[in-house]
């Protein structure tokens, strides 16, 4: 239970921190980024797009170069999803019905890679999937975050 005191102190600092008394704003980087910071983290960005673009697209050197089959049915993931559309990576997680389990956007790329194409799971931390998301992301940019919608 809480007395009388304690609540007048809680009511006190509820207060201050809706009027923003006392609060320093937080922010995640305490200075900006230089431009030719923002350029190098766009061209590595950009660089990764461009292979996970590679990937999606089927293209073998580059699944050779990373070590990973993604198809062993000569399916690529842009015949079902061109230009990754209908991938809709702002929606993840959520419960994925075909997988009948809740999943992340990295699940269902290892589902699509394992069960239409018959190729061979990913690693979820590898460069293979941190390029295949980068592709699926920049290729959905401007979509508005909608986690757990179907």
């Amino acid at each position: 239970m809480v007395s009388k005191k304690n609540y007048t102190r809680l009511a006190i600092v509820l207060a201050l921190v809706s009027l923003g008394l006392g609060m320093q704003q937080v922010y995640a980087h305490k200075e900006p980024h230089a431009l030719d910071q923002l350029a190098a983290f766009e061209q590595v960005f950009m660089e990764q797009v461009r292979v996970g673009d590679l990937l999606f697209h089927g293209d073998g050197d580059t699944q050779k170069n990373l070590n990973v089959n993604l198809s062993r049915t000569g399916m690529a993931c842009a015949m079902c999803h061109p230009f990754a559309s209908d991938t809709h990576p702002h929606e993840f997680p959520k419960f994925q019905e075909q997988m009948s389990q809740f999943a992340t956007l990295r699940d269902m790329i290892n589902w699509c890679i394992e069960k239409p194409n018959e190729g061979e799971r990913i690693d979820p931390d590898g460069p293979a999937m941190k390029a295949l998301e980068a592709y699926i992301y920049w290729s959905n940019r401007n979509s508005k975050l909608d986690p757990g919608r179907h």
